[in-house]
């Protein structure tokens, strides 16, 4: 089984927090033993926006981890998180959500995890499970 990684599970392992990052560990090395682990191009593009991290920084993450980058985002993903953005902003417009916003990235992540039928590793399973109801979802 394929195991994709959301932005947040990366950011979880080098953040500051020890337990949390211990968890990450055992969630990652779990799904290396149960498959491959990959992230899309997005979760690519947040790491290395974030503060103080390099390209270079972020894509030797990913040579000594193993975890690829799927690069190709289909046009079924762009339309699926397309429709799941919209219906996540029809939500918050329902229910008069005043908390954060979401962007596309999380909508493409999750796309792309349900169109190649990979498992999501994640720290955000409410998200997805509104957007993404038949995706399989692990949470750290």
């Amino acid at each position: 089984m394929t195991t994709a990684l959301d932005t947040n599970v990366v950011v979880a392992y080098w953040g500051p927090d020890r337990s949390l990052n211990l968890a990450v560990q055992a969630a990652l090395e779990s799904a290396f033993r149960q498959g491959t682990v990959t992230v899309a191009a997005p979760v690519y593009a947040e790491l290395v926006a974030g503060p103080g991290r390099t390209e270079n920084f972020v894509n030797g993450f990913f040579e000594d981890t193993g975890i690829m980058i799927d690069w190709h985002l289909s046009e079924a993903i762009w339309r699926s998180a397309g429709r799941a953005f919209r219906g996540c902003a029809e939500r918050r417009r329902k229910h008069r959500e005043t908390g954060a916003r979401r962007i596309l990235a999380d909508f493409l992540i999750g796309a792309h995890s349900a169109a190649h039928g990979y498992r999501l590793l994640t720290m955000d399973e409410r998200l997805y499970r509104a957007a993404f109801p038949t995706l399989k979802i692990e949470t750290i």
